[in-house]
């Protein structure tokens, strides 16, 4: 623990690899947000909320992300199969800690920008030990961040497919699973259609 209360055994994870079907293909990482693209708004949060160490799973648009985001200090992972779902850049991005030295992984989405840092430090608070499992609440209801110890990677992983992510792991140990009200602090909106760019500043 650094004085600032960064745990660097605990690594912040942003999927950032949608390409925005339902928004005309464009990449949701480099939707504007305040001015910037919002990967770069999604990075800010995790590190504002306590994450040290950044991990940026791209896959639509990599190469333009990569030109027009900046993006210091992150470890930037492409997902060449990012068209599968969120699965998929789930297993890029625990496959990206390998060696690390992390202990768990603190992942986020890139299109709920309504989760602040608030919210990441709540559940980074929650991190007690590799095995811990814990996910942010709205009104009792899972949702993002969720923070995932590093027992679980293999297990998350192999049950990581399709647009599910974790779904299947989680609902497998709910009763693991820490749930972290933060309905109080944050709002669990995506940005997914047209209709959700009112939500972008």
């Amino acid at each position: 623990m650094t004085e600032h209360g960064d745990r660097d055994d605990v690594v912040g994870l942003v999927l950032a690899a949608g390409g925005g079907r339902r928004l005309g293909g464009r990449p949701k990482a480099l939707l504007p947000h305040r001015g910037r693209p919002l990967v770069e708004h999604a990075v800010g949060v995790l590190r504002a909320g306590g994450c040290a160490r950044v991990h940026v799973v791209l896959g639509a648009g990599a190469d333009a992300v990569r030109e027009r985001a900046s993006l210091p200090g992150c470890v930037l992972v492409d997902n060449p199969g990012w068209e599968e779902g969120m699965g998929s850049s789930l297993r890029a991005g625990l496959g990206s800690l390998a060696g690390s030295g992390a202990r768990a992984a603190l992942v986020s989405l890139v299109d709920q920008p309504g989760i602040g840092p608030e919210a990441v430090a709540r559940v980074l608070a929650a991190y007690a030990s590799p095995s811990t499992l814990a996910a942010a609440a709205y009104a009792g209801e899972r949702g993002h961040p969720v923070l995932f110890g590093a027992a679980h990677w293999a297990g998350i992983t192999a049950s990581a497919t399709g647009d599910r992510g974790a779904r299947a792991y989680l609902k497998a140990h709910a009763g693991a699973v820490a749930l972290v009200e933060c309905g109080d602090v944050a709002r669990a909106y995506d940005i997914d259609t047209e209709a959700d760019l009112v939500h972008l500043e």
